[in-house]
């Protein structure tokens, strides 16, 4: 369902470490973006909500809502560090742009044809 690689839950498990907080999670969410579809948003949780879905990956656990597990589904959590690129990158190889832009996705089966 969810990937991180080696670089991801390393540099995930050395952000909780510095925050002192062992019960940290990653929490990944979906909100709106830009003129249509949704964007990916990562964050460091140190409660679980009755509505998440908690899935263990690569010694990180990580927390979704559960109405938004079919966007994660597939998801692949990298972390870069090249100078100004440096941060999180999120890979979803099933989904497809909905605007112009191209900084919002949607699923294929609710993109407008």
């Amino acid at each position: 369902m969810v990937t991180l690689t080696e670089r991801a839950s390393a540099k995930i498990r050395e952000l909780i470490a510095q925050a002192n907080v062992p019960e940290g999670y990653l929490r990944i969410g979906v909100q709106p973006s830009c003129c249509s579809g949704f964007s990916y948003g990562l964050a460091l949780d140190t409660e679980r909500r009755d509505d998440d879905r908690a899935i263990d990956v690569a010694g990180v656990t990580v927390l979704v809502k559960e109405g938004e597990l079919r966007y994660v589904d597939g998801v692949e959590i990298d972390y870069v560090d090249d100078g100004p690129e440096t941060g999180f990158t999120v890979f979803n190889p099933k989904l497809v742009p909905s605007c112009g832009c191209g900084a919002s996705y949607t699923l294929p089966e609710e993109a407008e044809v």
